[in-house]
């Protein structure tokens, strides 16, 4: 069956967010920013920022089926990136950098429209009504006059449901995630509070060094993905939106490939201090400028250093070091400076070995989402392009 087109401006309405100041932060309206476009489909609301909820505009909440675009950024390939806000209970705003659509067309169903923004016929769409294969700014302009399919609802409710059960079993496995890595901090948490610690620094366990210089002459469409700063999240590496490298450079650059288990710490900008370990892959993944590396002197020491990063005290030192210039950065000798009380270097080691089997789970339950990724991905643009009908 051919499929309606229509301009998605006659379905949808659109709204920038706020642009907030400091004295407006507070409690009781959590907001998105561009920082919080991680490769989830929908938003997630664990962690965000908030602020004062007599500054907030009703007009100005999400609500579900609202989807949130990524407006401006310096980093031109976030440009576009979306998230579906489902039913929440929560107050949630949106930053200026932001473009809220929401849906007026009672015979639209938006979900299917979040999978469609998903899609690479979306980012070619995007990239042709913006005149170049990269965009700098999103307006509301431009997605207005996109030409977008509409085919009958129900064709919409069965598309949706079919890719939703792709990312049912993975948000369930992101969820047993966290429930891993919880009885892994519990662990920390009663070996800290029960031995006897040493006063030391991070550098006392493992030494800390920035990923390979690449050139911008080094990059290609296509062959080894390149861990960069904006891949790590909290306690996360974003495995799907990497920049590549041919062979020639990856041979190159073989002292960077990445191992699973590896633990990786945002050195620039504003994730700075953010932290992830590498999960498991099929693929080869070399290691980025600006991005550090723990090398253990201590056997499991970056078992134990996962845990102590994801601590208050930890990550305001990173801050606290990485402050004072117009860009936060932070050097490894600078990490490998961080205070640092430890147990007897044995039980560094014993400690790893008891919740390695934890980070096991993790890493295998992350392959999985990796590989319903894949999946989801390729199965995706044959159905929003009626190439699998349903």
């Amino acid at each position: 069956m051919k499929w309606e087109y229509v301009y998605l401006g006659e379905v949808a309405e659109f709204k920038n967010g706020l642009n907030f100041s400091q004295d407006q932060y507070g409690k009781g309206v959590k907001y998105i920013s561009v920082a919080d476009f991680k490769d989830y489909f929908s938003a997630k609301t664990d962690g965000l920022a908030e602020l004062k909820e007599d500054f907030i505009n009703p007009s100005y909440l999400l609500k579900g089926g609202d989807i949130l675009f990524v407006r401006s950024n310096g980093n031109k390939e976030l440009v576009g990136r979306n998230l579906f806000i489902e039913e929440s209970l929560e107050l949630i705003t949106f930053s200026g950098f932001c473009i809220r659509a929401r849906f007026t067309n009672e015979n639209v169903l938006p979900k299917f429209y979040a999978y469609l923004f998903k899609s690479k016929f979306f980012r070619n769409t995007l990239s042709a009504n913006a005149g170049g294969t990269n965009i700098n700014n999103l307006n509301q302009g431009i997605l207005s006059n996109l030409n977008i399919p509409k085919p009958p609802l129900p064709t919409q409710r069965k598309i949706a449901s079919i890719l939703s059960a792709y990312d049912d079993l993975i948000e369930n496995n992101l969820k047993r995630i966290k429930l891993f890595e919880q009885k892994v901090f519990v662990s920390y948490k009663l070996l800290v509070n029960s031995e006897k610690l040493i006063e030391g620094k991070v550098g006392d366990l493992a030494v800390v060094k920035s990923g390979y210089a690449f050139k911008s002459r080094d990059w290609s469409n296509e062959g080894f993905p390149v861990i960069k700063i904006k891949n790590i999240g909290n306690n996360d590496i974003d495995l799907t939106d990497c920049s590549f490298i041919p062979e020639s450079i990856a041979e190159a650059a073989s002292k960077f490939k990445l191992n699973a288990g590896d633990l990786l710490i945002a050195m620039t900008g504003a994730t700075v201090g953010k932290i992830g370990m590498m999960p498991k892959t099929e693929t080869s993944f070399y290691l980025n400028q600006r991005v550090g590396i723990f090398k253990p002197t201590v056997e499991n020491a970056e078992l134990f250093l996962f845990c102590f990063f994801n601590e208050p005290s930890a990550k305001n030192a990173v801050e606290s070091l990485a402050s004072g210039a117009a860009q936060p950065n932070i050097s490894g000798g600078q990490i490998e400076s961080i205070k640092l009380l430890y147990p007897k270097i044995e039980t560094v080691t014993e400690f790893g070995n008891s919740i390695k089997s934890h980070f096991e789970l993790i890493w295998n339950l992350k392959e999985q989402n990796s590989k319903l990724r894949e999946a989801r991905d390729i199965l995706l643009p044959k159905l929003m392009n009626g190439q699998i009908e349903v």
